[in-house]
């Protein structure tokens, strides 16, 4: 082990003196007793600590660290994030040169102590001028299969998929918002782990696989939103899901006060969802123990605790790539497995004011393309079986949203007036059909551009800005 542990230490002598590196490793590791290995393009610091007994911590105490100096090691590192707690293991990324990849994984032994390490170090100034990103680990465990024949049943899809692949734990299947007895043409695909789950995704990824001679779509569904404890105890919101179109907000009101006249405080209704606000906690939990699976309209409802979230940076970051206001760092996390991620998404490259915030953009909007070799074969896919992450434009976004809750097309009507100074300005009015349902069925922002494109991409972020705020919960 001390000839594994000299190794490793040794293993980025290029950089630093070899000598200076690796005694300030070997220094580390015969102060607090943990071992070092690398393999596999990074070194790892314990896991286990030692004396540690039992299995390895839950899901949820890990953190990834981003932004990390190139030239900065463990005997540096470790120090800093052991502020938080007790570190279980330590894994920094590493280049065959000896300089660090900039990002590292740190699991601690609790979720507390990985919650404090956010709190305390995310943003930390590790060297002048230098600051880091800290944010929790996404151990990914769950697959998106899109494309799949919309008559299949949930246990079809998932007698299949444990057929093609390993550690299937559950499938979930949503049925279609018009016809219950069809699904909407794709399903999430649990896994027992983030590594399982991996290796569904490298033997599904290629493009070409098949399942009942369709060829599917896979990719990492979004992980869910994480939301404390502390925070979920207080929630008094129901989100009802798999009603019929044609049941009414007055319908479900009348359902969930059955059990308990007069609990119901008001009823959202949006699609084949919907949220049911009560006056006290205890009525909406008790509420949902009694209602979940009941028919309502023919229909057997799935009702579980709204999680609550934050509008505005939600939004952000779906259509506009930002993780959090006034932040630009920390885009793509690495996974475990394949050392990346599907990004959040691109920054729109208009820069506006909506509600008062600003949301910066670049000058030019990123773009990524890939080598077109002759020979590649093409597959020809429909956009609305793409993820959202897959759009960079608000106007795409606003018509994929619209298609994914059944709605028609958002309709844009151009006006013009003209500025002091002679200029044409010009402001989009969108009209979204299916909900001009005496709720408001138009936007139209209190900006003018001076640019037909401007002015569609401003419509369309005020619009789901605005349909954000009409959702309280989203789940």
């Amino acid at each position: 082990m001390h000839e594994e542990n000299k190794a490793a230490a040794n293993g980025c002598g290029k950089i630093r003196s070899g000598t200076q590196n690796e005694a300030a490793l070997l220094a580390l590791m015969e102060k607090t007793g943990y071992s070092m290995v690398q393999e596999n393009g990074q070194r790892k610091f314990g896991g286990p600590p030692p004396g540690w007994e039992g299995p390895p911590p839950p899901r949820g105490c890990e953190v990834f660290v981003g932004k990390i100096p190139r030239d900065m090691y463990e005997d540096e590192l470790v120090p800093v994030f052991e502020r938080a707690g007790k570190i279980y293991e330590f894994r920094l990324m590493m280049e065959f040169s000896g300089e660090n990849r900039g990002y590292a994984f740190v699991m601690y032994t609790t979720k507390e102590e990985a919650q404090l390490a956010i709190k305390i170090l995310n943003n930390y100034e590790i060297r002048p001028g230098k600051f880091i990103g800290v944010c929790v680990s996404l151990d990914n465990c769950r697959l998106f299969i899109g494309a799949i024949p919309k008559e299949k049943k949930k246990e079809e899809i998932l007698n299949e998929m444990k057929k093609v692949t390993e550690g299937v734990v559950d499938v979930i299947v949503y049925p279609n918002a018009t016809d219950k007895t069809k699904n909407r043409g794709f399903a999430f695909v649990e896994y027992e782990s983030h590594r399982a789950a991996a290796m569904a995704r490298r033997r599904l990824i290629p493009g070409t696989f098949q399942l009942w001679g369709h060829t599917i779509q896979v990719d990492w569904a979004d992980p869910e939103k994480e939301v404390d404890e502390e925070t979920m105890q207080r929630v008094k919101v129901l989100y009802v899901r798999n009603l019929m179109i044609s049941t009414t907000e007055d319908t479900i009101k009348a359902e969930f006060n059955k059990f308990k006249p007069g609990v119901v405080e008001r009823v959202k209704k949006l699609r084949d969802y919907a949220f049911v606000h009560f006056f006290h906690r205890e009525d909406a939990v008790a509420a949902m123990s009694v209602m979940n699976g009941k028919c309502i309209d023919g229909a057997s409802i799935e009702v579980t605790l709204a999680k609550p979230v934050n509008k505005e940076s939600t939004w952000k970051q779906h259509f506009n790539g930002q993780i959090s206001p006034g932040s630009e760092h920390l885009l793509g996390f690495p996974t475990k497995e394949d050392g990346h991620q599907k990004s959040l998404g691109k920054p729109a490259s208009l820069s506006v004011r909506l509600n008062g915030q600003h949301s910066p953009g670049p000058p030019e909007a990123e773009r990524c393309t890939y080598p077109f070799f002759p020979g590649i074969k093409l597959t020809p896919i429909s956009m609305y079986s793409l993820k959202s992450s897959h759009f960079s434009s608000a106007a795409m976004h606003l018509d994929y949203f619209c298609n994914k809750n059944n709605w028609a097309p958002p309709e844009y009507y151009l006006y013009s007036t003209t500025s002091q100074d002679g200029k044409i300005l010009l402001v989009y009015k969108v009209l979204i059909p299916s909900i001009a349902d005496g709720s408001q069925s138009y936007f139209m922002p209190d900006k003018l551009c001076t640019t037909v494109e401007g002015a569609k991409e401003l419509a369309a972020q005020f619009t789901l800005l605005h349909l954000a705020n009409c959702t309280p919960y989203l789940a």
